[in-house]
Order: C-alpha cells, then sequence, then structure tokens
C-alpha cells in the first residue's frame, strides 16, 4: 500500500474494532483485543467506549456504516451508561465488564476516563442531533466537577480536580496539578453548562518545561499519548492561554524529542530506527509500561505504531514516513484485522497481539484531523468548549514561525 492507502486502512481498521468490539446489548466497548484471532475478553473500559461514540462519527462522514446503524449503536451506548451503570455524583467507573456495565478489578472511578467517554458523546450529540444530543447533555449535566474539585466539600479552596475517588478509600491523593493529558478535563469543567467552577483552575497547575539536549523545548516530558489526547478533539494550533503557553508547540517539540531519542539510541537498541519510533504508554515484553525519553519508563527498544499516528496532525512527514516504515518492515508480526498491534521490540523478539481501544481511538482521529480536520470542526461548534476555552482565555495569536513555547502576555 502506499500511503494514502495505508492511512485509510488504517483508520478504517480502527474503526472496526470499535464496531466489532462493542458489546450488542450494552454498547460498551472492550479495554481491548486479539488483533489476530477472536478473544474471550471481557473488560471495557469506559475510554474506549468513548472512543467508539467518536469512531462512529468518522465512520459515517467515511461512508463506512449507514448513519441511522451508527446512531441506534451511539444511543443503545448512551441510554446504558445513563440507565444501568453506576456513577458517583456522574463520574463512571474506569473498566467494566462489558457485559453489565459493572466494577471490575477494584478499580477506580476516574476523572480523565469519564472524560473522555463524554467528548466522545459531545462529539457524536453534535453530528447525530435528536435523541443522542439529549442524552449526552444529560450525561453532561449530571458530572459534578465541584465535587472533584473540593474533595465533596471538604476542601473549598482547592483548584486542581483529583483523579477520582474509590468506595474502599474516599477521594484520591492524586490530582491533575501538572501538565498532562488533562486539558480536555479542564476545559470541560470550565465550559460546564451547569456549574460555574473557578476560572483559576486553568491557571493552578504546573507547568514544567524540560529541554531535550537542547533541541526542543517542551512542557513536562512522558509518554506521548500526554501531549496528544486533548489535540485530537480540541484544535489549539495557533493559540495562547492568558498565561502565555502554546499548547501546540508543545506537542510539536516533544513529538519530535521523543523521535530524536530513538534516532539517538538506534546503535544501542536495535529496534530504534530514524522511522522506526514510538514511545508511549503500551504493552511491552514485559508487561504494560509509559515509555518516555524524558520522565518515564526506561525505554528497553519498545515501540507502538499508534505513537506516532497519533503525532500526525504535529509531524507529519515524520509520522507518516515511521507508518509506511513499520507496514513494510514488519507487517508479517503486526498488522492484523484492526491494523498495527499495540507494539513490538526487535530487541526482546517481542510481537504484540493485541490492540488497545484507546490508542486506536487516538490514532483514528489524529489521521482523520490531519486529512481533513473534521474532529476538530465538529467539536468546536459546541458552546461548552467554547465557554470553556474563552474562560481558559485560549484565544489565537498571530506571531511569525517559529512560535515560542511560551510568550508572557
Amino acid at each position: 500500500m502506499n500511503t494514502q492507502q495505508l492511512m485509510d486502512e488504517t483508520a478504517k481498521r480502527a474503526w472496526q474494532f470499535f464496531w466489532r468490539e462493542s458489546h450488542p446489548e450494552t454498547g460498551l466497548t472492550k479495554d481491548r483485543a486479539d488483533n489476530f484471532a477472536p478473544d474471550d475478553y471481557t473488560v471495557s473500559s469506559i475510554a474506549s467506549t468513548g472512543y467508539a461514540l467518536a469512531a462512529n462519527v468518522v465512520a459515517v462522514q467515511r461512508g463506512w456504516v449507514k448513519r441511522a446503524d451508527a446512531e441506534r449503536r451511539v444511543v443503545r451506548t448512551l441510554r446504558f451508561v445513563l440507565d444501568e451503570m453506576f456513577h458517583f455524583h456522574g463520574w463512571l467507573y474506569h473498566f467494566v465488564d462489558w457485559r453489565d456495565g459493572k466494577r471490575v478489578w477494584n478499580c477506580e472511578v476516574s476523572t480523565i476516563d469519564t472524560a473522555l467517554l463524554l467528548v466522545g458523546a459531545l462529539l457524536s450529540a453534535q453530528f447525530f442531533g435528536g435523541e443522542t444530543a439529549r442524552l449526552a447533555d444529560r450525561l453532561y449535566r449530571r458530572v459534578d466537577f465541584e465535587v472533584m474539585r473540593t474533595d465533596g466539600g471538604a476542601k473549598p479552596e482547592e483548584l486542581t480536580l483529583s483523579h477520582g475517588w474509590k468506595p474502599e478509600e474516599g477521594f484520591l491523593g492524586g490530582r491533575w496539578h501538572s501538565y498532562c493529558e488533562h486539558i480536555i478535563l479542564y476545559i470541560l469543567a470550565l465550559g460546564a453548562p451547569h456549574q460555574r467552577t473557578p476560572e483559576r483552575l486553568w491557571d493552578a497547575w504546573g507547568r514544567p518545561v524540560v529541554d531535550y539536549h537542547g533541541k526542543y523545548e517542551h512542557l513536562a516530558g512522558g509518554a506521548l499519548f500526554m501531549h496528544q489526547m486533548s489535540h485530537h478533539y480540541i484544535d489549539l494550533r495557533g493559540r495562547r492561554d492568558r498565561l502565555g503557553w502554546d499548547y501546540w508547540v508543545s506537542s510539536v517539540h516533544a513529538t519530535l524529542a521523543s523521535r530524536q531519542f530513538c534516532i539517538d539510541n538506534k546503535t544501542n537498541l536495535k529496534t530504534f530506527d530514524d522511522d522506526i519510533w514510538g514511545l508511549t504508554a503500551s504493552d511491552g515484553p514485559d508487561g504494560y509500561r509509559a515509555y518516555a525519553a524524558i520522565w518515564g519508563d526506561q525505554p528497553d527498544g519498545t515501540v507502538a505504531p499508534t505513537a506516532p499516528i497519533g503525532s500526525i496532525i504535529f509531524t507529519p512527514k515524520e509520522a507518516t514516513r515511521a507508518m509506511q516504515a513499520m507496514y513494510e518492515r514488519y507487517r508479517a508480526r503486526i498488522w492484523g484485522r484492526y491494523g498495527f498491534s499495540n507494539a513490538f521490540n526487535v530487541d526482546r523478539d517481542w510481537w504484540d497481539r493485541d490492540v488497545i481501544g484507546i490508542d486506536l481511538g487516538m490514532a483514528l482521529l489524529a489521521l482523520e484531523n490531519h486529512r481533513t480536520g473534521g474532529i476538530w470542526k465538529l467539536f468546536i461548534r459546541r458552546p461548552e468548549i467554547q465557554r470553556g476555552m474563552q474562560r481558559a482565555g485560549l484565544r489565537i495569536t498571530r506571531e511569525p514561525q517559529p512560535r515560542p513555547l511560551h510568550k508572557p502576555a
């Protein structure tokens, strides 16, 4: 396949995961699936279910599924989530059984994963309207952002959101207090039509700056998904917030730094090459890891194909070359019914059999935005998102290139 055909097929196979691996009665989507054969997995992630909602919008626009069939699937999912699943002030468990929506693995009620369900619902609402829009509005309006800000009223002056809650221990100690994938969560909080969260929420979290060998300055380190996830819904190109930060520039630089790390270490780890890179949270030969060039698990040669694909909006030339190289060299080992497997490691002769829903979702949305900007165009029409961005002070600024990461207001 040439590059265009490979992008088409990668996107379509990613959607097929969401269509085939969502339960026919509940609509909940598996957290992962075997890429080469049927499996007996039963665990759904609420974030993967959110990406399924968004994936069906892309599928209708691409002609992969009839609009009426996709809309029925979306409505079924939203009704089940609203009427049948446990929630804590609107927030949902991270992992549930796809057959009945019941909690598994003693997992937490997760703020970021609920947010990823919610943005998929809002995108679907914008596209389908009607019953989908009514259900998505119900879902949004029952989410209590203030309970997660104040730990149920115990911390009235707190300005960051909690990671979540567990029935065994209450509110989690971890908070969204430093730059991460949480931009979308804070935009949802600031734009909520039913609550007036403090605008200072946006200013309260830290923005540590790192620099990869003097070449690429960006916010924080960490796995690439941190720098991708919010951008797949919100178009932040050419925008700064009221504090002067350009999050698009940060993600471009984080991607280039991650790639450069692989190039710099290709003599030590034979998986890595100029066009074979991709450090993110993924499966690995020693289990699930958050691989990163800076502030993460030490890379061991494991790369995730969805990592460069998820950055195609930031570095299109480098990402498309990575897609093509991985397909041409390793397709016999990593190309299956849902496209690229989650990860591989040539150094360890390890080849993942599984795909992971959230990674396929990020890749699918990134590809669609790269080609048409379709997700961005739909999502920005939501009045809640416009309000959230306005309250965060995110505005378009006209500046000469290259734009600096930070420019004092």
